[in-house]
């Protein structure tokens, strides 16, 4: 039994057309179907599974959910024991609930994020195939981004009304789906609150990370790019498009990535990230970062603090 990877994210847009020609000819993504609610699919050059993103119409910005991809269907059901013997409540969507998808199971962080758990989606295939397959496409738009890699969530934290959604989710994640904690960033006296978690399944340094703020929200989704190169290009063709970039290319000293950050045209953080860090296995030991060395953490070249990063998200 176990979660595999990130299987799709539910994104909010406010202007579908913009949002679809930011998501194709910007990061390179290709739309894949739209369903009767206006709802468009996409998928990453380099995923086999039939979408990896739904953008969904809406008068603001922001997560629906996030969805998992478990090994087995019958996972599900062992997941779902687990969940509401902790105590948190499930729903089992039927299969078809979106199309090309089996059955998913719904619940929610304790951080009020809608999470979902899926075990079957169709596959369609890399845009390279896998008899004799090339290293890449011929026919690659903008940034040409491989997989979607990882999203941070923004949970609340007030540690002056004793709430910590951060350690709350770790805790959740650790005892009921598997996940296991790699990095962190700590607090207050003694470290004592844990402000920031990132934590995974597989040999990524992060599947998910958790950071905190004044209310739920998400932070970023994050795609794969092969090479610092590969980042720098990507800061080109997002200026020759004129997107708004939120960080030029840098360094992260939390999981060693190599990043950018920019926005969608309705404001919903984007990343490109390269580079696996370091094998992350589960008897690794966690990575600790101080809070005097916080931002040294997140941007690892200047060590400056930069109040947006944390204060803006949808």
């Amino acid at each position: 039994m176990g979660i595999m990877r990130i299987g799709h994210v539910s994104l909010r847009v406010m202007d579908m057309a913009a949002a679809v020609k930011h998501y194709e000819n910007v990061l390179g993504m290709k739309k894949t179907m739209e369903d009767e609610q206006g709802n468009v699919y996409l998928k990453c050059w380099d995923e086999w599974d039939k979408y990896s993103l739904i953008l969904t119409p809406s008068d603001r910005a922001g997560l629906n959910y996030v969805a998992y991809k478990t090994e087995h269907d019958i996972d599900l059901d062992a997941f779902q024991k687990r969940i509401e013997a902790y105590g948190i409540a499930t729903k089992m969507l039927p299969e078809g609930t979106l199309q090309s998808t089996g059955r998913m199971l719904q619940f929610m962080l304790p951080s009020g994020h809608e999470m979902r758990l899926f075990a079957m989606k169709e596959c369609v295939g890399t845009e390279v195939g896998s008899s004799n397959p090339d290293p890449w496409p011929d026919n690659l738009k903008g940034v040409g981004v491989k997989w979607l890699d990882h999203l941070a969530l923004v949970c609340e934290l007030n540690p002056e009304a004793g709430v910590n959604r951060v350690a709350e989710n770790v805790k959740f994640l650790k005892e009921c789906l598997d996940f296991y904690l790699s990095e962190q960033i700590v607090v207050g006296p003694g470290g004592a609150i844990q402000a920031a978690a990132f934590m995974f399944r597989a040999t990524k340094p992060h599947d998910i990370a958790f950071l905190p703020g004044p209310k739920a929200g998400l932070h970023h989704i994050s795609f794969f790019l092969d090479s610092w190169h590969d980042i720098l290009k990507a800061g080109d063709i997002m200026a020759k498009n004129k997107v708004k970039i939120d960080l030029a290319p840098t360094r992260h000293g939390i999981t060693r990535g190599e990043t950018i950050y920019f926005f969608d045209p309705s404001g919903n953080r984007n990343e490109t990230f390269a580079g696996l860090g370091y094998l992350a296995q589960p008897d690794r030991p966690v990575n600790t970062w101080s809070e005097e060395n916080m931002w040294r953490g997140i941007f690892y070249h200047t060590g400056e603090a930069y109040p947006a990063f944390s204060e803006v998200y949808t």
